[in-house]
């Protein structure tokens, strides 16, 4: 019984983002963005975001360090700990960490305010006044959140890499010309682009997962909180399970 209602929950829900996320679409080709509100939400994920993926990357890097010399050093390989640092970063922490830090941060707060606007009956009165609640509140968000997580991957990498860059210098021995040197042979265009891809996709889930689940919101203040948690965790699956999609696409299949 419960396997099955929780089988048609998924479908039910699966199909609600869908719907949202086209008519986010359709209206953004119709209707003018309104920039203001683009750029608060830009404001919102990105800039107050940046400490937070700051923290996160720069300790990731330093930990890969750390841990990869451990191994490398029994094969006297001390020095491919650049390439291990910059290809984990860029393909796959890089993105991923910072999705998941942006997804418990920004996604839900998205959906907190947007569930306390539906119990509140505010989505309602903007539609009394001839407002769309998709051009005004998700799409604005849909936009910020598919600009800024590239732009907070982009800069999770670098962070990372000069956290590893850090241990490598100070802990390891391994010189600042043999680090870089060997980080930009490690990596080509394949890497930064699957990366960097991961993060658009990725800011699309976290907005467009947020927003859905802030309409969806009843119950009070009690739902706003259910609502919140279960955003948060439906973001992070997404991101793990697109993750793992994207890595097969681009190195078995392409």
């Amino acid at each position: 019984m419960e396997l099955g209602e929780g089988t048609l929950n998924f479908i039910m829900d699966s199909g609600g983002l869908m719907i949202l996320l086209g008519d986010a679409i359709r209206t953004l080709s119709l209707k003018p963005l309104r920039v203001r509100l683009l750029l608060t939400q830009m404001y919102k994920m990105g800039v107050q975001s940046l400490p937070l993926v700051a923290l996160t990357a720069i300790f990731t890097g330093m930990v890969l360090a750390l841990q990869s010399s451990y191994q490398l050093k029994m094969f006297s390989a001390v020095k491919f700990t650049a390439d291990l640092v910059s290809l984990s970063v860029v393909r796959e922490l890089g993105p991923v960490l910072t999705a998941m830090v942006v997804a418990g941060r920004v996604g839900a707060g998205i959906t907190a305010e947007l569930g306390t606007m539906k119990v509140t009956e505010q989505l309602d009165a903007l539609k009394a006044l001839a407002t769309d609640p998709v051009h005004y509140l998700v799409v604005p968000r849909i936009v910020a959140g598919f600009f800024m997580l590239f732009v907070l991957t982009i800069f999770a990498d670098i962070i990372g890499i000069i956290g590893g860059y850090v241990v490598c210098i100070f802990k390891l021995g391994i010189s600042h010309h043999v680090y870089w040197t060997r980080t930009f042979v490690a990596l080509t265009m394949r890497d930064l682009m699957s990366g960097l891809l991961k993060g658009f996709i990725f800011g699309i889930i976290i907005s467009s997962v947020g927003c859905y689940f802030g309409f969806q919101t009843k119950g009070g203040a009690e739902g706003v909180g259910m609502a919140t948690r279960t955003s948060v965790v439906v973001s992070l699956i997404s991101i793990i399970a697109f993750d793992c999609f994207f890595t097969a696409l681009f190195y078995f299949v392409l």
